[in-house]
């Protein structure tokens, strides 16, 4: 008995120290190329793919800015209270911001709180003014403040206006034509991994409106653990825009069973979907979201959506010429063939839905009061969706 619990702690300390020697090899790794010159982008993106991501809140502020090409030096300076004045957008930001109180750290004192509340209005309201382009939706405060909570206001207020001219760009259009674009992925993707829960999901005509918090707001609204939102954007700003709409497809498939089981009408399988715990298997729904991108690229899956190409995919090409670095795709590229030449191509991700224990996922629905601009998106989507009386914004 003693002997068997000896080496039972033995066996664990041993898997400690391992996973310790790992995260300082990675360290040492992520700082080397950031210290090279030119910085090292093509293995910062690999590091933020790999398994447990950029690590720290620290490196983080080294890191993203190099994943968007923001030079760190020539950040702009705080603007003044006239930016509040006579702005559209302020009144609607300013209600967003006062429900975002459980996207703040537990125990946060509250007159840190409202310090940070400020500044997050403010980061919005200067993208916005810099790009009278964009629009404003609800749920593009839950991205700009994961960004104010690990880099600080200045340096969020620069990643927030690369990403939003980028990889966010077709959410904030006038209309929603280009996110039903980007939702109109999803389904492809799961049907090419498991055609029964993709023909059941049509049969229930459930359509995609579940996944729209998800996919707006980078799933930042809906996990309650900040690590888990970071360790998502470390992946999303390592890869393709186009990354979110797999890795919900790859939530949904988790979930094929519990679908399969429940009752095939819209209202079943919404609330299904609409549920989630918040024990994620966050690696392994990584690793098969960035699998499922290789696979299935957007360029084979668009013959299907039978749209246009999105704002954010056309101007991620020019993003890519602007940097000057390594496609992130490229990155995932190789991790598949490397995985490819270590196992037979029968195992492969593809087989998501096999004999192994499936573990339970969904998403909750954005937790803000329907407004004005929520109703729009509510019945614009529903032009596509079937209809069905949602409470998306409870």
């Amino acid at each position: 008995m003693y002997l068997k619990k000896s080496r039972s702690s033995s066996i664990n300390g041993i898997g400690k120290q391992d996973n310790e020697s790992k995260r300082k090899r990675k360290v040492a790794e992520i700082f080397q190329a950031l210290n090279n010159s030119p910085v090292d982008v093509a293995a910062l993106r690999r590091m933020a793919i790999s398994e447990g991501g950029l690590l720290t809140d620290e490196i983080r502020c080294k890191v993203w800015p190099k994943l968007l090409n923001i030079n760190t030096r020539e950040l702009a300076s705080r603007p003044g209270p006239e930016l509040r004045q006579n702005n559209k957008d302020y009144q609607q930001v300013l209600l967003d911001v006062q429900r975002s109180l459980r996207r703040f750290p537990p125990g946060m004192p509250d007159a840190e709180r409202e310090v940070l509340q400020e500044e997050l209005i403010d980061s919005i309201l200067e993208v916005l003014k810099k790009n009278p382009q964009l629009h404003y939706y609800q749920g593009y405060h839950d991205i700009v403040v994961t960004f104010l909570l690990v880099v600080g206001e200045r340096m969020a207020t620069a990643l927030v206006e690369k990403l939003s001219t980028h990889h966010l760009r077709d959410f904030m259009d006038p209309t929603m034509d280009n996110t039903k674009h980007i939702l109109n992925y999803l389904m492809p993707i799961i049907e090419r991994v498991n055609p029964e829960v993709h023909d059941f999901m049509q049969r229930a005509d459930v359509g995609t409106i579940f996944a729209l918090s998800w996919l707006i707001t980078w799933f930042g609204h809906v996990l309650s653990d900040f690590r888990h939102v970071v360790r998502l954007y470390d992946f999303f700003l390592a890869c393709h825009p186009l990354m979110p709409i797999y890795f919900a497809a790859v939530i949904v498939l988790y979930r094929g069973h519990e679908v399969l089981e429940s009752e095939c009408d819209m209202a079943a399988v919404h609330h299904l979907l609409s549920q989630i715990p918040q024990d994620l298997p966050y690696e392994t729904l990584i690793s098969r979201a960035g699998d499922l991108f290789v696979q299935f690229p957007p360029s084979e899956l668009s013959r299907e959506v039978a749209q246009k190409e999105s704002t954010a995919v056309s101007t991620f090409k020019d993003f890519e010429l602007v940097s000057a670095q390594q496609r992130p795709d490229a990155v995932l590229r190789r991790r598949f063939r490397e995985q490819l030449q270590q196992e037979p191509r029968t195992s492969a991700i593809v087989a998501i839905t096999g004999t192994r224990r499936l573990i339970k996922l969904a998403v909750m629905g954005l937790t803000v009061a329907l407004g004005a601009a929520a109703y729009a998106v509510v019945n614009t989507a529903l032009e596509w969706a079937p209809k069905f009386e949602l409470q998306l914004f409870p």
